[in-house]
């Protein structure tokens, strides 16, 4: 190893990852409960709550994570991160939702969303071709993302959710606002201490058992810090919303893409590994088209739709070992 390790031991490494990953979990369900009790002050719908507020609240891990990893120098953890959470939203979470009940939801409904993702992929793709990801683009990535969720939120304020009960039935009308202010800033707490703490453990365990960085990324990190979309999707399922559902795993894919990799570009410009254009990113790409013709059927989605993309996903990290 050439350079000193944060944690003293193996042990103390693993815990950090561990106790990072409860931080990150709980503090994406702290912030995504008071974000979404807002967003129904506000009357939105549940597929645009899923699309916005529960997909970005969601991703923000992958947020936090990622502009930790990049401004610590550990770049491919934290552009593995991002492409290994996209892969996983579908092929994990879509797979194993999927397997369980079968989700409806027509493509004309998430249409927009899903050509953006596919608009980023591409982009994505050619800046790894380039090897490089600058500061110019990831400020276009960003600008895209405001400008979709203020014209979504602007298409869609004022629905019929206005005074409408919160998860547990609670009218949201009488949360104090003070209160759901409290909950998103201790979430964005928790979530800046646990991806400190998880970044320095996951880098230790990369260097102790000689695991490139990416491979972390794509693996560790990414399915750790998509625990909060899996939660949240299960979250859906119990309540048979596939529209939050399905929305969440887009969104979070959206804002994987143009906020999180945009702000870490505009931060601080990163090169981009080329193994990422030959493996991954196609992979990524792949997922996000095979959503398209499932969805534009008007029966929704079939059981071994979800074994196919949890197939697909298991395939995918066998071929990374």
């Amino acid at each position: 190893m050439t350079q000193q390790a944060f944690f003293p031991s193996l042990f103390l490494a693993v815990l950090a990852v561990i106790g990072g990953l409860i931080m990150l979990i709980g503090g994406g369900e702290t912030m995504v409960s008071g974000a979404g009790r807002l967003a129904r002050r506000l009357g939105m719908s549940p597929l645009v709550i899923g699309l916005t507020v529960v997909a970005f609240g969601t991703s923000v891990p992958e947020l936090f994570v990622s502009l930790t990893a990049s401004l610590q120098g550990h770049t491919d953890i934290m552009i593995g991160n991002v492409v290994g959470s996209n892969i996983a939203n579908i092929g994990l979470i879509l797979g194993i939702c999927g397997l369980v009940m079968p989700l409806t939801l027509t493509l004309k409904e998430v249409w927009t969303e899903l050509l953006l993702v596919v608009s980023g992929s591409v982009i994505l793709m050619l800046a790894t071709a380039y090897g490089h990801f600058p500061a110019i683009l990831g400020l276009l990535f960003t600008l895209i993302l405001i400008a979709y969720t203020v014209i979504t939120y602007r298409n869609n304020i004022g629905g019929n959710n206005t005074g409408s009960d919160d998860n547990n039935g609670n009218d949201v009308q009488q949360e104090s606002l003070p209160m759901v202010v409290v909950l998103i800033i201790v979430g964005l707490a928790l979530l800046a201490g646990g991806s400190n703490l998880f970044i320095n453990g996951a880098v230790d365990i990369a260097r102790y058992f000689g695991i490139s960085e990416l491979i972390i990324g794509l693996t560790l990190a990414a399915i750790g810090t998509s625990l909060p979309e899996l939660a949240s999707s299960f979250s859906a399922l119990r309540r048979n919303e596939s529209g939050m559902l399905i929305g969440n795993v887009i969104g979070s894919n959206m804002f994987n893409l143009f906020m999180v990799l945009g702000l870490t570009g505009m931060i601080k410009p990163f090169p981009l590994s080329p193994d990422l254009l030959h493996r991954d990113l196609p992979v990524m790409l792949a997922f996000t088209f095979i959503l398209i013709p499932i969805l534009h059927r008007n029966d929704g989605t079939k059981r071994w739709h979800g074994m196919l993309f949890l197939g697909g996903y298991l395939a995918y990290c066998y071929s990374l070992i």
